[in-house]
């Protein structure tokens, strides 16, 4: 049975909702990761909910907390630079790859920056990803200066004309303060050569409310301008993603389902907004 199927029931027959069935239904978003903040205002808005379009209704409430922002990808003339952020584990390299994967596709011309230079797996990962996607990638050696090296693909984008640019960073320094005085360094220098148009942060479904904290601290570093959500599949929700359009006005620009090129989409806002109700 869905999140709200029993919610709904109710609504469509005797309106007559119990405080256990309320405090059931407030456990249950709050085991979709939609946050305490955002599950009272849900509950509060939910208690005017009396039509027979009920699941409608219901639609409508979430839909009202998405981000004001542009959910579309950003695209200017000339070289597209993204900047992907986000801490180890949540399927950046692999996200980046599928981006990358994704604007090949519709023609564009694509240049990866292997700027996680702390992480040898993620200079390989990347590597490997490029020689299957048919892609550039600009890498340097292990341990070299993350921002150096996005640095010479920013100039290498710029020189071939490049319509994409997308550069991988580290997710883990020695601790915080390193990592985001990093990653504003990457974006720093990148600007010597041209806009970072894009601050894509990777959020993993499963990782609940210390999503929302990991945006904050992200936020604070690098003028993020979108999430890219990942793993929203099996059991995962993604609620928290909603969470963090709700709280910080971030909204979700890309949705990662599966490992492979093809379940990965830009985001939809009805299916996405469905598939917490179902």
């Amino acid at each position: 049975m869905g999140l709200f199927s029993k919610f709904i029931a109710k609504i469509k027959g005797t309106n007559d909702f119990l405080p256990t069935d309320w405090a059931e239904l407030e456990q249950e978003l709050l085991a979709s990761d939609l946050g305490p903040t955002l599950t009272r205002e849900f509950l509060i808005a939910a208690r005017n909910v009396k039509s027979e379009n009920a699941e409608t209704a219901l639609l409508e409430i979430l839909k009202s907390r998405l981000s004001e922002q542009s959910h579309e990808a950003v695209m200017v003339e000339g070289t597209t630079t993204i900047m992907v952020v986000g801490v180890n584990g949540t399927g950046k390299t692999t996200s980046v790859a599928k981006i990358a994967s994704y604007y090949k596709k519709s023609g564009k011309s694509v240049v990866l920056a292997a700027a996680d230079t702390f992480r040898a797996a993620a200079v390989d990962q990347l590597n490997t990803w490029s020689e299957r996607i048919a892609v550039e990638v600009v890498s340097g050696k292990e341990n070299s200066d993350p921002a150096s090296v996005a640095f010479d693909a920013a100039k290498h984008a710029h020189d071939v004309q490049a319509e994409i640019l997308i550069i991988d960073t580290a997710g883990r320094l020695h601790n915080k303060n390193d990592l985001m005085a990093e990653l504003a360094k990457i974006k720093r220098v990148v600007e010597k050569v041209s806009p970072v148009n894009e601050v894509l942060l990777v959020i993993d479904a499963t990782t609940g409310q210390n999503g929302l904290q990991q945006a904050k601290i992200f936020t604070q570093s690098v003028a993020v301008t979108g999430i890219l959500l990942t793993k929203l599949d099996g059991s995962a929700k993604g609620g928290v993603a909603l969470a963090i359009e709700a709280e910080l006005g971030i909204p979700i620009k890309w949705v990662g389902t599966g490992e492979s090129e093809a379940d990965f989409a830009p985001f939809d806002a009805q299916s996405y907004l469905k598939g917490l109700l179902s």
